[in-house]
C-alpha cells in the first residue's frame, strides 16, 4: 500500500515538473524567414524623381507676326509631311504686293530685253563702221561715233539686267513676307495641339514670356526617355548601358533599353537634390507604337551583373557603422535547428534593392531572417518561422 502511494506522488510531481518546465520554457518570437539560394544578381542605379517619355523632334510652332487666322488646314491629330501647309494668317496685302513685284518684274525682263537688244544691233553697228573706216571710206568721226553709242547702250543693257535682278529679289522679299503669315510642318510628324480657331488672333510670344504655341507639332516615330540621376550615381553611368523601363500607363511590363545619352551637366533643380539628366532609347523600336509623348517613366540603368551566384534578399542584412571612414560590416541572422537566432559576418559583392550577391559567410540552404527590424529579434533569440509572401 506504501509502495502504490509512493509510485502515485512520483507520477503527480513528474507531471508537475513537466507541466513547469512546459510552461517556463520561453515562447518563440515569430519572424519571416528566407533560404539562401543561387540565382542572378545585378547591380543598378534608378532615377531619383519620375522621368517622361519624349520625343526626339518635337516643335512647337508660332507665327513670327500676329494676325487674324484665316485657315486651319489641319486638325489635331492629324498625320502630316515635311513642309505641309498647317495653318496660315490673313495675308491678302501681302498676296496682293507679291503680285505687283511679280508684275514689275515682268516689265523690267522686257525692259531689259529691249535695252539689250539694242545694244547688240549698236555693237554690229560700230563693227560695220569700223570696217568702213579701215578702207576709208568714212570718217573716223562716223566711225567713234558709232563705237561711243554701242558702248552707251551697252551700258543701258547692263542697267535694265540689274534692274531686273532687283525685282526678282523683291518677289523673294515679298514671297518671304507673306510665308511669315503661315506655319509649315518642318518634318513629318503628328499635330499634337493647335491653340486658336477662325478669324481669332494669335502673337508671337514677347522675349522672356512663354505662350502657347499655334501648332505642337510630335514626331512619335522616335521616343526616348529621360529621367534625373543623382549625381552620386552619375560617374559609373556610360553610354551604351542597358537599362530597363517601366512607367505607369503599363503596369507589371518591364521594356529593354540603352543608354543613349549623359547630360554634361548637373541640375539643381532643389536644395540638395543635384541630378543629371540621361536620356534611354528603347531596344525595341515596335515598342514605340504604344508609346506617348509625356507618360511618366522610371529607368534602371544596369552597371554590372552576375549569375548564379549565392544571393539573398538585402532587406536581410544588418549594417554597422564603421569608425575611420571603413566600409561597415555587413550581417544576417541565421536560424539554427533548435530556433536560437546567430549573427553571422557576411561578405556582399554586387547588389541592388532586390537581392544581394554573397561572396562569403553563408551557404546555401541556410535560414535566414527578413524581419530584422522587428521588437527582439536579436543574436540569441529564440524564434520560429515563417516564409515570406
Amino acid at each position: 500500500m506504501a509502495s502504490r502511494r509512493t509510485v502515485i506522488i512520483a507520477i503527480t510531481l513528474t507531471s508537475l515538473l513537466a507541466a513547469y518546465l512546459l510552461l517556463s520554457k520561453e515562447k518563440p518570437l515569430t519572424v519571416t524567414t528566407h533560404i539562401v539560394e543561387r540565382g542572378d544578381v545585378t547591380a543598378t542605379v534608378a532615377n531619383t524623381r519620375a522621368g517622361s517619355v519624349k520625343a526626339c523632334r518635337r516643335a512647337r510652332l508660332a507665327p513670327t507676326i500676329g494676325g487674324q487666322i484665316a485657315l486651319r488646314a489641319v486638325n489635331e491629330g492629324d498625320s502630316v509631311s515635311t513642309g505641309q501647309l498647317l495653318l496660315e494668317l490673313w495675308n491678302d496685302d501681302l498676296k496682293a504686293q507679291l503680285a505687283l513685284t511679280q508684275r514689275e518684274a515682268d516689265a523690267s525682263a522686257s525692259h531689259e530685253a529691249q535695252s539689250c537688244l539694242m545694244s547688240e544691233r549698236a555693237a554690229r553697228e560700230a563693227e560695220r563702221q569700223q570696217r568702213l573706216f579701215n578702207k576709208k571710206l568714212v570718217s573716223e568721226e562716223i566711225a567713234d561715233q558709232a563705237t561711243t553709242n554701242a558702248l552707251a547702250l551697252n551700258a543701258n543693257c547692263k542697267e535694265a539686267t540689274a534692274g531686273h535682278e532687283v525685282s526678282k529679289r523683291r518677289i523673294d522679299v515679298a514671297q518671304a513676307n507673306l510665308e511669315r503669315t503661315r506655319i509649315r510642318a518642318p518634318f513629318d510628324g503628328t499635330i499634337a495641339e493647335i491653340n486658336g480657331e477662325l478669324a481669332e488672333f494669335v502673337t508671337p510670344s514677347p522675349i522672356g514670356i512663354s505662350t502657347p504655341p499655334a501648332v505642337d507639332l510630335v514626331d512619335t516615330s522616335c521616343l526616348y526617355i529621360s529621367a534625373p540621376i543623382d549625381e552620386v550615381d552619375a560617374p559609373r553611368i556610360k553610354t551604351l548601358m542597358d537599362a530597363h523601363i517601366s512607367l505607369d500607363a503599363f503596369p507589371g511590363e518591364r521594356f529593354a533599353g540603352i543608354v543613349q545619352r549623359i547630360a554634361p551637366y548637373v541640375l539643381a533643380v532643389e536644395k540638395q537634390a543635384r541630378t543629371v539628366e540621361v536620356e534611354t532609347v528603347f531596344s525595341n523600336p515596335d515598342e514605340f507604337s504604344r508609346m506617348l509623348p509625356g507618360y511618366s517613366a522610371d529607368v534602371e540603368i544596369i552597371l554590372d551583373s552576375q549569375r548564379d551566384v549565392l544571393r539573398i534578399p538585402s532587406e536581410a542584412i544588418l549594417r554597422d557603422r564603421a569608425a575611420n571612414n571603413e566600409p561597415a560590416e555587413q550581417a544576417v541572422l541565421v536560424i539554427h535547428d533548435d530556433g536560437l537566432l546567430e549573427r553571422r559576418t557576411i561578405i556582399s559583392g554586387i547588389s541592388n534593392w532586390q537581392f544581394t550577391e554573397i561572396i562569403s559567410g553563408l551557404k546555401a540552404e541556410e535560414q535566414i531572417v527578413l524581419s530584422v527590424d522587428r521588437d527582439g529579434v536579436v543574436e540569441g533569440a529564440y524564434v520560429s518561422s515563417e516564409k515570406a509572401e
